[in-house]
């Protein structure tokens, strides 16, 4: 089963698209500059992984739920695969996140406006009394 990994990876990606176009969060929001964060996020980390490689500290384990296919020494298909998913995960997550705070400020505001509403409506009455 040495596609096992990429297969997970790609079904979760998958899922990853799925949420972001039912919720409109990151590329169904802004196509093109989903595009720019999502492939520097993956490019960072892609340099990121060959310093790593190059200075001996991240190596290719072995196993065979991978399909052994490497696009640089110590650099396996999937890994590109993982990076991907993981800075789209990261940006719906940002982006799903940043809609909640920002809703949660909205109702605070209009609550806080509706009381300043109550208080002044109030505060009118006991002066016509």
């Amino acid at each position: 089963m040495g596609a096992a990994y990429l297969i997970f990876l790609l079904a979760s990606l998958g899922c990853m698209v799925l949420l972001d176009a039912r919720l409109r969060l990151f590329f169904w929001h802004d196509a093109g500059r989903a595009a720019a964060v999502l492939v520097t996020g993956v490019l960072f980390f892609l340099a990121w992984d060959l310093a790593g490689i190059g200075l001996g500290v991240f190596y290719r384990g072995q196993t065979d739920l991978m399909l052994g296919i490497t696009l640089a020494p110590e650099l396996p298909l999937e890994e590109v695969v993982f990076l991907t998913f993981l800075c789209y995960l990261v940006m719906n997550l940002f982006l799903m996140a940043r809609r909640v705070v920002e809703d949660v400020q909205r109702r605070r505001s209009a609550t806080e406006h509706n009381q300043h509403h109550s208080d002044a409506t109030e505060n009118n009455l006991e002066g016509r009394s």
